[in-house]
């Protein structure tokens, strides 16, 4: 999972952020991430001494409303075919539209798809970011086949300006 500028890439993926260049804004002060990657942007804001206008989030992994046998399941199926796993993956998040990921693909590992399946969005670290003068946006699709994003939109709403777009899914 590589950063490209101040933007982080999503779970076996990298350098598919040219896929949300309509919404990314590009400069100095501007984090984003996608997916996974929107859990290692979140941090990077959180942490920084450095100044952050503005936090880009799509489509955040956002599965602390998945119970553990989902991921228990999830991960075991990794460990057993992973690259039959991302295939279907890969698959899953250009849903609706018919994107070809594959010049993006790079292997994910097991450890990142614990992470990623166990991240817990807190609501006061959340707060903390915005007490330090940091605009978030979610960027979340209706159709999306990866993470619940009726769920996500309710839990970020309170945090951020949320865009939920009705005919789209992981990729938007």
């Amino acid at each position: 999972m590589k950063m490209t500028s101040n933007y982080y890439s999503g779970f076996c993926l990298s350098k598919e952020d040219e896929l949300f260049s309509d919404y990314i804004i590009k400069n100095d002060f501007t984090i984003s991430g996608f997916s996974y990657g929107a859990i290692k942007a979140f941090n990077e804001a959180l942490n920084t001494q450095k100044r952050v206008d503005l936090l880009q989030l799509f489509s955040p992994a956002f599965f602390q409303t998945k119970d553990k046998k989902y991921k228990r399941i999830q991960l075991m199926f990794f460990k057993k075919d992973a690259k039959e796993y991302c295939k279907n993956f890969l698959n899953n998040i250009s849903y609706p539209k018919t994107i070809d990921t594959s010049k993006y693909f790079q292997l994910g590992t097991f450890e990142q798809l614990d992470e990623l399946l166990n991240y817990e969005w807190k609501k006061d670290e959340l707060k903390k970011l915005i007490k330090k003068g940091t605009k978030i946006e979610v960027y979340l699709g209706a159709k999306d086949k990866i993470i619940q994003s009726y769920e996500a939109k309710e839990f970020f709403k309170e945090f951020a300006t949320v865009y939920f777009i009705n005919d789209a899914g992981h990729i938007l």
